[in-house]
C-alpha cells in the first residue's frame, strides 16, 4: 500500500484528493495546520491519519515528517496547502507578499525536501504540485499569489529532471475557478458565465480525479507538466 500526504487537506480541494487516493487504495495522511479538526474528522470518514504543523516551520514540519517517516517513505506527495491575501501591488503590505510565498513556495521546499531521499530509495513517487491559473494568466490582485505558483512552476520542472531516473514524476495541476467556500464569495455565477468558456467551476472532485490519476501507475511518464483544469479559461 503506497503512503500519501496532502498538505491543506482541511480545505475543499485537498479534502476531495484525499478522500479520492484513500478510495484508490492508499494509505492517507490529511495534512492542516489551524483546521486540525476539519482534518481529524476527514480523517475518520475515510479511514485515514490526520497530521498537523506548519509549512512555513522547517523545523516544525521537518519533526513532524520524521515522525511519518519512522514508519516508512511517503512515496505520494501533494502539494495542496496554499493561501490568498489578496491586494493590489500598489496597496499590498510586505507582510502580505512575504505570508503567501512562504506558504506556497518556501512549505513546497520544506515539506517535499524531507520527503525524497526515502523515496528515491523506493524508486517509485509522485509529487503533485496544487498551483494555479492565476500562475499561467496573471490575476489582479494576486500579484504575491501568481508568484508564489509560478515558482512553484519552475521548481516542478527542475525537480521532474532531478528525480526521471528514479522512478519519481513530479507534475503541477494549476485550477482555474472551482467551486468552494472561498470561490463561491469571489465568483458571482454572472462572474463565471463570462470567465469560464464552459459556462460553469469547477468540482473538487475534477481536480482530484486528475491528481489521482497524476499518482498512479499509468501516468509513470508524465513528469514536469503543468496540466490546466480550468473550463478551458485558457
Amino acid at each position: 500500500m503506497k503512503r500519501a500526504l496532502v498538505t491543506g487537506g482541511s480545505g475543499a480541494i485537498g479534502a476531495a484528493i484525499a478522500r479520492r487516493l484513500a478510495a484508490d487504495g492508499a494509505q492517507v495522511y490529511v495534512h492542516a495546520n489551524s483546521r486540525l479538526e476539519e482534518a481529524q474528522r476527514l480523517a475518520a470518514e475515510i479511514g485515514a491519519s490526520a497530521v498537523s504543523f506548519d509549512v512555513t516551520d522547517g523545523a516544525a514540519t521537518a519533526a513532524a515528517l520524521g515522525k511519518l517517516l519512522d514508519d516508512g517513505p511517503i512515496q505520494i506527495l501533494v502539494n495542496n496547502a496554499g493561501i490568498h491575501d489578496d491586494a493590489v501591488m500598489p496597496g499590498m503590505k510586505a507582510e502580505q507578499w512575504r505570508r503567501v510565498i512562504d506558504v506556497s513556495l518556501n512549505g513546497f521546499f520544506n515539506v517535499t525536501q524531507p520527503l525524497l531521499m526515502p523515496m528515491i530509495a523506493t524508486r517509485w513517487g509522485r509529487i503533485v504540485n496544487i498551483s494555479s491559473v492565476a500562475a499561467i494568466a496573471g490575476n489582479r490582485g494576486q500579484t504575491n499569489y501568481a508568484a508564489a505558483k509560478s515558482g512553484l512552476h519552475g521548481a516542478t520542472r527542475s525537480l521532474a529532471l532531478e528525480l526521471a531516473s528514479r522512478g519519481i514524476t513530479v507534475n503541477a495541476v494549476a485550477p482555474g475557478i472551482i467551486a468552494t467556500p472561498m470561490s463561491e464569495a469571489s465568483f458571482p455565477k454572472e462572474a463565471i458565465e463570462r470567465l469560464v468558456p464552459m459556462k460553469r467551476a469547477g468540482t473538487p472532485e475534477e481536480v482530484a480525479a486528475l491528481v489521482a490519476f497524476l499518482a498512479a501507475d499509468a501516468a509513470g511518464y508524465i513528469s514536469g507538466q503543468i496540466v490546466g483544469i480550468n473550463g478551458a479559461m485558457i
